[in-house]
């Protein structure tokens, strides 16, 4: 029997059909994040055993678009920029397991292919969305990085808009918010084939095994919407209070994730 190579699908002889290098993962991109507060009993109907609210501010949502570029350790990816480039817009909240308060991503759209079986590996529920972010350069008429710099990001799915902002940036702030500056408790699940239950069900803590990054800037909101649509659910979190905005250039490096509650089989 031929021993496939290859981290995860497709597998092949030599494993250059592979989708992903194996971790660590490498990413470079610029943040946006807009944090609000909703009910936080929607935040609680959406946290599945064990997981239970925040103990403080257990309402604080935070809706981060991301324009990345990533890499393995080989760095290919990077003189290859079609496999390197991709944007991403990902609600997060936070919850509490034994004690610890945790960030876990509910929703979140991708747009390419690369990206969203990642993320499906360390939890990440992603799908397929269209995202559009506005790019700093130190030229006009783009923004720079800078207090008075406006910036603009829309969020899209199966042709529906599901959110839009604009903030202008202020001044210099000590973090880019505090909802997603935890590390991540999510679920890895995998549903069996006969359809009985989940085969493989697993609560797991991801976190970055290395960052850096740039000078936050903290900002005001001067428009952020979410829109209903017959596929998604963003829009259940209704804001009833800004908190604020942020903008940061960042580098992290993923390498692995530990179990909380391993479960195989039902």
């Amino acid at each position: 029997m031929t021993e496939l190579k290859g981290f995860f699908y497709p597998r092949s002889v030599t494993g250059q059909s592979s989708l992903l290098p194996s971790p660590p993962w490498h990413y470079a991109g610029d943040l946006l994040t807009v944090e609000y507060r909703t009910d936080p009993k929607l935040i609680a109907d959406i946290l599945p055993a064990p997981l239970t609210l925040a103990p403080e501010d257990p309402g604080a949502v935070a809706l981060i678009w991301a324009d990345w570029q990533s890499c393995g350790s080989s760095k290919d990816e990077m003189l290859d920029p079609v496999r390197a480039q991709y944007k991403e817009a990902f609600a997060v909240v936070r919850c509490a397991f034994e004690g610890r308060t945790y960030s876990r991503c509910i929703y979140i759209w991708v747009d390419k292919d690369f990206a969203l079986l990642r993320g499906i590996h360390q939890g990440y529920p992603k799908k397929f969305g269209s995202i559009h972010m506005t790019r700093p350069h130190p030229f006009a008429p783009a923004p720079q990085v800078a207090a008075g710099g406006t910036f603009g990001a829309t969020l899209a799915a199966a042709d529906r808009r599901l959110a839009e902002t604009i903030i202008t940036l202020k001044g210099p702030a000590e973090k880019n918010g505090f909802v997603n500056g935890h590390p991540m408790a999510h679920h890895r699940w995998l549903p069996a084939i006969d359809g009985k239950g989940d085969a493989h069900a697993e609560l797991i803590e991801s976190t970055g095994a290395k960052f850096e990054g740039g000078q936050p800037f903290a900002a005001s909101v001067d428009h952020f919407a979410l829109f209903d649509s017959p596929t998604e659910e963003l829009a259940h979190l209704k804001p009833k209070e800004i908190i604020g905005g942020y903008y940061r250039q960042i580098g992290v490096v993923w390498n692995g994730g530990k179990s909380l509650v391993p479960r195989v089989g039902t």
